[in-house]
């Protein structure tokens, strides 16, 4: 019952006319008087922004904000973080192609929805960081590499957080998302970056073949996850990856084996 009322109250709000309201008002300078506010509720630290905050005209540019680039160092790893989270689950994939999140099963194919490019990940290894509206939300490159492919899915989106991962209508694989695949020198590997309730913005700023690890690729415009694919027999997690850690951009995810 309760996942059925949750589903229909998001579907309520979660159409064009609500995301587009809510994209106008954050992208104006009437939402501008609203950050301080929103420092003040999610505990953010602003040390490490690039520009003052008297700068930024709107919500939106806050929360899409730029760091000092000293602030996230590069770990000497061939696989980084992408963003700044907390690491939801990391593991190997269930037989064959499916993931675990929060007690509910994903199919990798449905998530890409292209069942042969599924099957090049086959027993291989994932990791699902999430994003909340706290945390920087741009995104870097989690590897050195050339992107193979690249593509968008999906048109309305459920919440990422802990509500959404439990009640919604599978909000990984059914959110609007953008994927991307690219060849490192550990093998292939997935980068899904998944839209949040309402905004479904994800903004490449990167459209470069040529992705070198730690650099900005794009950023999210609302509450965000990012899943990571590896074949199977190409990777081992970092010793400090965590279910429940938070982790920051450049710091190290894993290595070849």
């Amino acid at each position: 019952m309760k996942k059925k009322f949750y589903q229909r109250t998001i579907e309520l709000t979660n159409g064009p006319i609500t995301s587009k309201m809510i994209r106008q008002f954050a992208r104006s300078n009437k939402s501008r008087w609203m950050i301080p506010n929103y420092i003040k509720t999610y505990k953010i630290a602003v040390d490490d922004v690039e520009n003052t905050l008297s700068s930024f005209p709107s919500l939106h540019d806050f929360f899409i904000r730029k760091l000092k680039e000293e602030s996230r160092p590069v770990a000497d790893a061939p696989i980084v973080s992408p963003v700044d989270g907390k690491i939801e689950v990391a593991g190997d994939l269930h037989e064959g192609i499916r993931f675990l999140v929060k007690n509910q099963y994903y199919s990798l194919s449905d998530l890409l929805s292209d069942h042969k490019l599924s099957e090049t990940y086959m027993n291989g290894k994932y990791i699902v960081l999430y994003l909340s509206p706290a945390d920087y939300h741009r995104i870097h490159s989690p590897a050195s590499g050339k992107v193979k492919k690249q593509y968008v899915l999906g048109k309305k989106s459920y919440p990422v957080n802990q509500a959404g991962l439990k009640y919604g209508k599978a909000p990984l694989s059914g959110n609007y998302r953008l994927i991307s695949e690219l060849e490192t020198q550990f093998g292939r590997m997935l980068v899904v970056k998944v839209g949040a309730m309402f905004i479904n913005s994800i903004e490449l700023t990167n459209r470069k073949k040529d992705w070198k690890k730690g650099e900005e690729v794009g950023y999210f415009s609302f509450g965000s996850t990012v899943v990571l694919f590896f074949e199977e027999n190409t990777i081992a997690f970092d010793e400090k990856v965590k279910n429940g850690h938070a982790i920051k951009v450049g710091e190290a995810l894993g290595n070849m084996v």
